[in-house]
């Protein structure tokens, strides 16, 4: 299967490190226009410069832009007013007992998880319907569907992306436009390479160990017994973004390596 996407734009939230910008990377592949985002300008050109030693033929931009507040979205709006892909990748996560969560951290949270992606497919969803294609891609988690107990608030917004994608795709009846989810499992992303670190220093042992650690204590179901790569995750969200997808619509794709014991 050769995926071309060559004259589509195609941007990715959050996208200067971790799966976004292997999910920017797989884009660019296919011939896409790319454009990245995140908060700070220095990040985005760093990661621009990666990305186009990495795909030298392929065309991306940037644009610095806090997608977790309504200000930062209508900015990135208004410096891409049209895109025939989105995926809404910005995310944070945080393991904190639920007692010792305060509001304001669930606020941060939603706003940051779940608002950016609402916000941004309500500015160019309508112009992927009247264009009559389009594809939009919520990167939500398997947290999503096994709420952990070590980060509630984390997990409940990843569940609010499956109903907010699952409704956005009830709106694409009858078009060429698709909204899926893509759920990944642990993953070593940048931002989770930093927090394995961390729990192994503090451990005296090395950060492959704790992830393996991790995996066995935390997601015994795992088939996969490891950590996901972000190349892993990003292949299965750029086929979801391909015209060859066009009949996966309103679906929650897995790449969770088995953990979800369900067979539907």
């Amino acid at each position: 299967m050769k995926i071309d996407l060559t004259g589509t734009t195609a941007l990715v939230t959050g996208s200067t490190a971790g799966i976004g910008r292997a999910i920017a990377q797989g884009l660019g592949a296919t011939g896409a226009r790319v454009v990245i985002n995140g908060r700070k300008p220095a990040t985005v050109t760093a990661a621009l410069e990666a990305l186009r030693q990495a795909v030298p033929a392929g065309s991306f931009e940037g644009v610095a832009a806090d997608v977790s507040t309504a200000a930062g979205c209508a900015a990135l709006v208004a410096a891409v007013p049209a895109v025939d892909i989105l995926v809404n990748n910005a995310g944070i996560f945080e393991p904190k007992d639920f007692f010792e969560t305060p509001d304001e951290d669930w606020h941060r949270f939603f706003e940051t998880n779940v608002m950016s992606g609402i916000r941004l497919s309500r500015a160019w969803m309508p112009g992927m319907l009247a264009r009559n294609w389009g594809r939009i891609v919520f990167i939500s988690s398997e947290s999503g569907i096994h709420i952990p107990k070590e980060m509630i608030h984390y997990g409940t917004t990843k569940t609010a992306q499956l109903a907010v994608a699952r409704g956005l795709a009830e709106l694409t009846a009858g078009s060429g436009v698709t909204v899926n989810s893509v759920l990944p499992g642990p993953t070593r992303s940048d931002g989770v390479e930093g927090f394995l670190g961390a729990m192994a220093a503090q451990a005296g042992t090395t950060a492959d160990a704790m992830a393996e650690g991790f995996v066995k204590q935390h997601r015994p179901t795992s088939l996969l017994q490891r950590f996901a790569s972000v190349d892993e995750v990003a292949n299965m969200v750029v086929y979801a973004c391909s015209k060859q997808a066009s009949a996966t619509n309103g679906a929650a794709l897995r790449v969770e390596g088995g953990i979800v014991r369900t067979i539907v």
